[in-house]
């Protein structure tokens, strides 16, 4: 009898020929591209590229018209891949989200704590929970001085660590981070960004960034996939694609980010002739 089951792979993550349609709209139209294991990703594009939906199928939120995403070498779209509980908990373990805002993900009446607390026991019964939480909160940055608190008691930056402490618990393949950085300050963001580096670089998990903030990508990202209307248009290595584009979209992108004799009327134009 063959054996389905996984098996190591240098591509932590795999898209293949991805389509996803909403009535006569074609959200995503045969996306494909690899993640290797430590790697960083980013897919960029403006509101309405295709880049939420392609991060939602690979989570699991949304499901695809067609086409195949594999974290380390298993097949996540087949049908009845998700079937039961024990496999729909391994499924979450193998990738997880962190969204834009973190208050809204987190539970207003629930302190940092325990709301870590909640997702090792539903993922890890039995672990040493404690132990655990001390080091995520250390991981993240936050100490046992925020275990206590609230999400109203946190500030932005203090919530999105949070989130990415929950997300981490579970010891995903995969960090999927979609505008994750979006609604903070900008020295927030170096903050975060900058933890980020330092928990791929301890941990070899491959991150994801989607985003429409090029120095987002430009910090954090060793490949780009540039996207616009479901269709990827451009893919390279992101200090080359972001220093020669060759794509003309790439170009407008590069061209729309506001500096000393900028024109949004000018882009704008050139946009609309796109």
């Amino acid at each position: 009898m063959p054996d389905n089951g996984p098996r190591p792979h240098d591509n932590v993550l795999e898209v293949t020929g991805l389509r996803r349609s909403y009535g006569a709209v074609r959200a995503v139209d045969d996306v494909s591209f690899v993640l290797p294991e430590g790697g960083s990703l980013g897919i960029v594009g403006e509101s309405g590229s295709g880049k939420t939906t392609t991060a939602r199928i690979i989570v699991g939120l949304e499901r695809a018209d067609a086409g195949e995403v594999l974290v380390g070498g298993r097949n996540r779209t087949a049908r009845g891949e998700g079937r039961g509980r024990a496999r729909r908990l391994a499924r979450a373990r193998e990738v997880q989200m962190v969204f834009q805002d973190p208050y809204l993900s987190l539970d207003p009446r629930t302190s940092v704590e325990a709301a870590l607390r909640e997702t090792l026991r539903l993922h890890f019964p039995g672990r040493d929970h404690p132990g655990r939480i001390r080091e995520l909160l250390d991981q993240v940055g936050l100490g046992t001085r925020a275990a206590d608190a609230l999400p109203r008691q946190l500030s932005g930056g203090q919530r999105q660590r949070v989130a990415i402490a929950r997300a981490l618990a579970v010891e995903p393949s995969v960090l999927v981070l979609d505008e994750a950085v979006a609604a903070l300050d900008v020295s927030v963001q170096a903050q975060i960004l900058n933890l980020l580096a330092d928990i791929r670089e301890q941990t070899r998990i491959g991150y994801l960034f989607i985003t429409h903030d090029l120095g987002v990508v430009r910090c954090v990202t060793d490949e780009i996939v540039v996207m616009r209307r479901g269709r990827i248009v451009e893919a390279g290595a992101t200090a080359e694609v972001l220093v020669a584009p060759r794509h003309p979209y790439t170009r407008l992108l590069l061209e729309s980010v506001p500096r000393p004799g900028w024109d949004p009327e000018a882009i704008a134009a050139a946009r609309r002739a796109l």
